[in-house]
This record gives structure tokens, C-alpha cells and sequence, in this order.
């Protein structure tokens, strides 16, 4: 048995300007951190030849061709493994439509799981494109390549994504009392509502061909070094109106980021003292973040108490593997 443990990741600032779209035309940037909420993804060998599959669903099947979660079927197909093996997704939150690329890292937990079932020895580079390529290229999903590169990496990075689909990994490293220290100036609430970002990242891709779009998104873009900074100076207040700035921009990209009631449950922390903050992911539902004063979090807490909130720390770590039960023979 092998078992794979990737890590989500929350996106601050940038986000849209990894999708093909807007890079293609002008550098993309982002930063992100993973945090320590995990997918993970298990591989067990099997007596019989047919695959196995735990998911949400169950599937019995004789052929990778013949399955019908598309992730697992590409990511088979792309580390040759083909029949005999029982394969079970795991994750510590909603499993899809959370905002905190959960698509992505389960995809890059089964190419890592996979991949060490075969016994090959991959990179986390190579783990992120492979699985921007399944996702973007093989199964066309609107999406761009920050939540695959964070899950692969792991830890707070600056990504860049160049004109030729290069991406350019800037870890942004903090001192350990610092990072806690930002942590504990957050706070993390489920909205209650799962949604495909499938849609509303269609639309968001379409409306880049409109002047006011595009220069949204650079003006975005411009946030993340600024945003970058903040973080290293251990200024929360500067990363908090950021973060509003982003959010505020963010929900004119496309109709669908925010909704009546995403933005009665942020005005609703702002008025209670959260300094700014957005919805993870494309927006529409998933997870709702702050950048909130101690002082002032139990006041936001009582304002949102009809939410769920996760408390989390960033990761430092990657994907990695943290269980390999194969017997091996003394050499």
C-alpha cells in the first residue's frame, strides 16, 4: 500500500492571471501558500487484475479506459499502470468546489501515488505539469497552473507564468515566529456551498477579450509583489487592504465570483473588524478568508457563526509520500 499526502493551498492575491488566456498576452503572477489541509491518495496492489475505486463513488472495472472519474483515468494512463491495483481518494475537507484547488492536488496525489507504485522516482515539477497537463490539456478544464504547482511545491511561493508556459518559482520565506504569527492573524470559514468553478472560470477566460477585463486582472497582478512585502514585514494591515483591493477587482471579472449572500457574510466580518479578505478559489461558494486583528476575531466569529471555521496553519511541505507498506527483498 502506498499512500500520497498533498496539501491545499489558499491563493491571496493574482489569481486568474495563471490561466493561459491572460499569460499568453502578459506575465501572469500569483502568490499562494499551501496550508495543512491534505488530500491524499492510496494505491493497493491487488490478487485479481480488475481496478478498484473509492471515491465519493465506487467503481469496479476491468479497463482504465472503462473508468469514469477522469482524474484517476488520465493519471493511470499517464503512469502506466493498467489493471490490479484499488485506488482510494481521500481529503479534510469537501472534496470539490472548496476554492482551495482540492482538483488539483488530488491529481497530483494520484501521479504521485502511481508513479511510486511503478517505482519511479518523479520531481515536483514534474508532478505540476504533468497534472496541468491532464487537467488543461487533456481534459480541457478552464483552469490555470498555480494550484497545481502549490500542491506539488508546497510552503509560500511567488509564481510568475511566462508568455511560453514557463513558470517561475519564488519561495517567499518567512521566519518561523513570523509565519505563526500571520496565521494567527487569519481566519478561515466554509460558506456552506460547494459549486463547479467550471463556469464561471469559462466566462472569466471570455471576458479577457474586454479592455476593462484584462486590465482588471494586470491591476491584480500588480497586487503581488506589493502583497509579497507586506507578508515579509509581518504587516497584516497593509496585507488585509490588499486583499480587499484583489476582492474588490476580483468580482468584476465575471458575474458568479460573489453572490447576495457571499457578500452580506464579508461585509458582515468587515463591519465586525476583519481588514479585508475574498472568497478561495473562483469564487461562488467554497471558503471565505480574513485577514482579521486578533483582538477583533471573536468578534467576526460571533457575526459568522452561522459559518464553519477551519482553523489552519501554512505547509511547508509538498506532496510527499508518507506511506510505502511494499515488502522489499535484502540485496
Amino acid at each position: 500500500m502506498i499512500i500520497a499526502q498533498t496539501p491545499l493551498r489558499l491563493s491571496f492575491v493574482g489569481g486568474g492571471s495563471d490561466m493561459r488566456a491572460f499569460y499568453e498576452r502578459q506575465d501572469g503572477a500569483v502568490i499562494c501558500t499551501a496550508i495543512d489541509k491534505y488530500v491524499y491518495a492510496i494505491v493497493k496492489e491487488r490478487f485479481d487484475e480488475d481496478i478498484y475505486l473509492n471515491y465519493s463513488e465506487k467503481e469496479r472495472v476491468r479497463r482504465v479506459s472503462d473508468i469514469r472519474h477522469d482524474l484517476v483515468r488520465e493519471a493511470m494512463r499517464m503512469t502506466g499502470v493498467e489493471s490490479g491495483v484499488e485506488i482510494t481518494t481521500l481529503a479534510d475537507i469537501p472534496s470539490s468546489g472548496s476554492g482551495l484547488g482540492s482538483s488539483s492536488a488530488i491529481t497530483v496525489a494520484l501521479l504521485h501515488a502511481l508513479h511510486t507504485y511503478k517505482n519511479t522516482l518523479v520531481t515536483a515539477e514534474q508532478l505540476a505539469e504533468e497534472a496541468c497537463h491532464i487537467e488543461i490539456d487533456i481534459l480541457k478544464k478552464p483552469i490555470g497552473r498555480q494550484d497545481q504547482y502549490a500542491a506539488a511545491y508546497g510552503g509560500l511561493n511567488r509564481f510568475v507564468f511566462r508568455k511560453n508556459a514557463q513558470v517561475i518559482r519564488n519561495p517567499v520565506h518567512l521566519a518561523p515566529s513570523l509565519r505563526r504569527r500571520i496565521c494567527e492573524g487569519m481566519q478561515l470559514f466554509f460558506t456552506g456551498v460547494t459549486r463547479s468553478a467550471d463556469t464561471i472560470l469559462s466566462e472569466q477566460q471570455q471576458n479577457l477579450g474586454q479592455k476593462e477585463k484584462f486590465e482588471a486582472l494586470c491591476a491584480m497582478v500588480d497586487l503581488v509583489l506589493p502583497f509579497s512585502e507586506a507578508l515579509g514585514e509581518g504587516d497584516l494591515e497593509k496585507c488585509g487592504l490588499l486583499l480587499h483591493e484583489n476582492w474588490q477587482l476580483k468580482q468584476s471579472l465575471a458575474a458568479g465570483i460573489s453572490n447576495e449572500a457571499t457578500a452580506h457574510m464579508y461585509q458582515s466580518a468587515r463591519d465586525s473588524g476583519a481588514i479585508g479578505g475574498k472568497i478561495a478559489g473562483a469564487g461562488g461558494g467554497g471558503f471565505m478568508f480574513f485577514f482579521t486583528p486578533p483582538s477583533q476575531q471573536a468578534a467576526v466569529r460571533q457575526a459568522l457563526s452561522d459559518f464553519r471555521e477551519f482553523p489552519f496553519l501554512f505547509s511547508e511541505s509538498g506532496s510527499r509520500i508518507i506511506f510505502d507498506g511494499r515488502s522489499y527483498s535484502a540485496k
